[in-house]
């Protein structure tokens, strides 16, 4: 698990990826910015979920958390789209 970020991006926060939107049913990964207040637990680093629905600027992501599936409420410059196999 990455603690730090490369020396290229260090400091740097993509406003592109701040405002990115999101359908509901798409599939995410979460990769947690670093440059930011630790604010989402470390064990959600990689994991993947689908969007379940918007809250205010966040987004409510359903992940299957060991056995259960868990609602996570998630900024969206934490979230990664991921293209699905059609």
């Amino acid at each position: 698990m990455v603690k730090r970020k490369l020396v290229r991006t260090r400091g740097k926060l993509q406003l592109s990826r701040y405002f990115q939107r999101f359908k509901q049913g798409d599939s995410v990964s979460i990769v947690i910015e670093k440059s930011l207040n630790p604010s989402i637990p470390k064990r959600l680093q990689g994991r993947t979920g689908k969007i379940d629905k918007k809250i205010g600027r966040s987004y409510a992501v359903k992940i299957k958390y060991p056995t259960k599936e868990k609602t996570f409420i998630i900024s969206p410059i934490h979230l990664k789209k991921i293209k699905d196999k059609e």
